[in-house]
C-alpha cells in the first residue's frame, strides 16, 4: 500500500480526522540512517506526527519542525514535514537499542527520556510560530497530543505506530482525530469518540489486518456523519539538500578555515544529518570559494 494521507470530517464538520500510512518512507529512513529497532520506531512515529500536524496548514510551502529533546540515550529527534507531503528527519543516536518495555513493546519512552517537545510552524512568511511543552511520556503520540491541547487549544487524540520486523518496517502510520469548537460542547459525542479511540489496540495492527484508511475511518466515525475527502495525498521521504548548499555552508567558514582544509585534508567532506547523503568538495573547489570570497571582499571594500 502506497504511503498516503487521507482527510475526513464527521459530526457536521465538528470532528476532523486525518490518517497517514508511512511504511515505505519510514523504511527508507531506517535504511538511510542505519537505525536500530527502537530508533526506527521513535523516528517513524515522529515523522508520522509531523505529517499529521502539517496537514492542517493551508499555504503552499508551509512546514512543521518537530524536535524531541529528552535526556534518554536516543539523544533527541528532529523531523521536518511539509504540507506538500514530504518529510525528513534523524535521531541523535541511531544505534541505541533497549529491552522491551513492560508491555513487551519497543521502549521509545525509555530511549527518549524526560525533556521537552518543540514545535515550529513556518507558513512561508513572517515569523514562524513556535511552542514548547514538557514531554508527557516520551512515546511521541501522547506528547504531540498534549502539545495540540495545551498550545493550540484543540482536544486531540493521536494514535501512532511503527512495526519493525527482521526484514525492516512492515507497517507504519498514524491517525489524528480532533474535536473542533462547534462539537466540543456535545458531551455525549465527545465521550463516544474518546471511548472508541481508547479501544484502539494501536495503529499498525489495523494495517497488518489489511485495513485501509477509509475502512479505519468508517469503523471509528461511520455512524457520526462521516465524510471522507476524495483527495489522496502521496507521502514521501525527501530532503532538499544539494551540493550547492554544501558549498554555500563551507563558504561561510571563511578563507582561513577553507585554506586549512585544503592543506590538511586536500578537500572537505560533509554529511547531511537529515538524509545521510555524503558530499565531497575537492581542494580545487575550496580554492574557488576562497577566490569568490576575495572578490566579494574587494567589491564591498
Amino acid at each position: 500500500m502506497a504511503d498516503q494521507l487521507i482527510r475526513a470530517t464527521a459530526a457536521d464538520g465538528g470532528i476532523r480526522a486525518v490518517g497517514v500510512i508511512t511504511t515505505r518512507l519510514t523504511e527508507e529512513a531506517r535504511q538511510r540512517h542505519k537505525l536500530s529497532y527502537v530508533a526506527t520506531a521513535a523516528l517513524g512515529r515522529t515523522m508520522a506526527a509531523g505529517l499529521l500536524m502539517a496537514s492542517s496548514m493551508k499555504r503552499a510551502g508551509s512546514r512543521v519542525n518537530v524536535r524531541v529533546k529528552g535526556d534518554g540515550p536516543l539523544a533527541g529527534i528532529l523531523v521536518d514535514a511539509g504540507v506538500d507531503g514530504t518529510v525528513r528527519g534523524y535521531v541523535g543516536n541511531p544505534n541505541i537499542e533497549l529491552p522491551p518495555n513492560a508491555k513487551g513493546k519497543l521502549d521509545v519512552g525509555g530511549a527518549v527520556g524526560n525533556g521537552f517537545l518543540y514545535v515550529v510552524r513556518d507558513i512561508g512568511y513572517g515569523y514562524p510560530y513556535s511552542s514548547t511543552v514538557e514531554l508527557v511520556s516520551g512515546e511521541i503520540g501522547d506528547d504531540v497530543a498534549h502539545y495540540l491541547v495545551s498550545s493550540e487549544q484543540t482536544p486531540s487524540a493521536l494514535v501512532l505506530g511503527v512495526f519493525v520486523g527482521a526484514t525492516g518496517v512492515t507497517a507504519a502510520g498514524g491517525l489524528l482525530v480532533q474535536v473542533l469548537p462547534k462539537a466540543a460542547r456535545d458531551e455525549a459525542l465527545v465521550a463516544k469518540l474518546e471511548s472508541r479511540m481508547a479501544a484502539l489496540s494501536g495503529f499498525t495492527p489495523l494495517l497488518q489486518a489489511g485495513k485501509t484508511l477509509p475502512e479505519i475511518f468508517n469503523d471509528l466515525l461511520g455512524d457520526m456523519g462521516l465524510t471522507i475527502f476524495p483527495e489522496n495525498q502521496i507521502l514521501r521521504f525527501h530532503c532538499g539538500c544539494s551540493f550547492d548548499r554544501v558549498l554555500g555552508a563551507l563558504k561561510m567558514l571563511g578563507e582561513a578555515e577553507l585554506q586549512d582544509m585544503i592543506v590538511k585534508d586536500d578537500g572537505a567532506e560533509a554529511t547531511c544529518d537529515f538524509c545521510g547523503r555524503v558530499y565531497q568538495a575537492s581542494s580545487e573547489q575550496l580554492a574557488q570559494l576562497i577566490v569568490d570570497l576575495q572578490a566579494e571582499s574587494s567589491v564591498s571594500g
